[in-house]
């Protein structure tokens, strides 16, 4: 692997940790930036504890080898950008916008990979999605999400920044370090996994979806998949691809209800769940298209069956 800085933004999340860990694996440098004060889940990999505007923060790496930046901070729990939708503008966009600039100043072009989301698309026409279906996000955080999808490709088209936003689907599993460990966890099967370790019936969040069961159908991509395709798409810049989106999930989808239920595999006596109202800003279905991925990428997913997924989590509930 190239011996370049590789730097990940929001990196002691449960995302940016996986890649910096797998970076390291490959025997590249990644450097961590995050504002958060939290112990690590990854020992011996750099840690910047800064805020991306702060210009200070690039300032250090000016002169030095960076190879990519994987932008994977901001904050993501779509309920709450309803409800707090200026924190939301002001992490994931100024935050973000102020970075670029930053970079420009100190670094020049560097390739960005971007963590978008499957919010961008809202409720689509039809699935699985593809990247060129409509754009209509139906939460602040969602719409976030696009407009930095959207400053990307303006920076790019003026200034030569390389670029791919991923727009990822429902991340989980464990690479058998970094787990899932948000505050409040909001994710589907930790947060079940948490419920039912207590004893408690999980919480289902509406069964009133046009679906075959009433609950949410979503596209679960284990985050060792996630990764690997995050790598992937680095090379593909390095050798010359164009600045692009491009969808990450198992191109498979799962309702909410079916997922819950899987966990009777693991848990005995498991309680029935508890149906509560819809949360705002969620789709009925999203379930990715993999194909642009498979082709541009060369790119599929190994580890994303459900049953991995539940099983996973529920062995991480019992080691809290």
């Amino acid at each position: 692997m190239h011996r370049g800085i590789s730097v990940v933004t929001g990196g002691l999340g449960y995302i940016g940790q996986s890649i910096a860990r797998e970076i390291s694996a490959r025997g590249g440098r990644p450097v961590i930036i995050d504002r958060r004060a939290i112990r690590p889940q990854v020992q011996g990999i750099p840690v910047i504890q800064g805020d991306i505007r702060d210009p200070e923060v690039w300032r250090q790496f000016q002169g030095q080898d960076v190879r990519a930046i994987f932008h994977c901070a901001g904050l993501i729990q779509v309920g709450e950008s309803v409800m707090e939708p200026a924190r939301y503008f002001d992490d994931n966009i100024v935050a973000g916008l102020g970075m670029l600039n930053h970079l420009r100043d100190f670094l020049g072009s560097v390739p960005i990979i971007f963590s978008s989301s499957a919010a961008v698309y809202g409720t689509p026409e039809k699935a699985p999605i593809g990247e060129e279906a409509p754009l209509r996000p139906e939460s602040p955080y969602g719409v976030t999400k696009k407009q930095f999808e959207e400053i990307l490709a303006a920076y790019h088209a003026a200034y030569g920044l390389p670029y791919v936003a991923l727009r990822y689907f429902n991340a989980a599993g464990t690479d058998g370090v970094v787990r899932e460990n948000h505050d409040p966890e909001t994710h589907l099967l930790p947060r079940v996994a948490r419920f039912l370790a207590t004893g408690e019936p999980p919480v289902i969040y509406g069964d009133d979806y046009p679906t075959r069961d009433g609950t949410a159908v979503r596209d679960y991509i284990h985050i060792v998949d996630l990764v690997s395709a995050h790598l992937a798409a680095l090379e593909y810049l390095a050798e010359g691809g164009e600045p692009t989106v491009i969808n990450l999930g198992s191109g498979r989808g799962m309702s909410v209800g079916e997922m819950v239920q899987a966990f009777r595999a693991v848990v005995e006596d498991m309680p029935e769940p508890r149906v509560v109202g819809r949360r705002a800003g969620d789709p009925p279905v999203l379930v990715a298209s993999i194909a642009k991925a498979q082709r541009l990428l060369a790119w599929r997913p190994q580890h994303s069956d459900p049953e991995r997924l539940v099983r996973e989590a529920w062995q991480g509930a019992l080691s809290r």
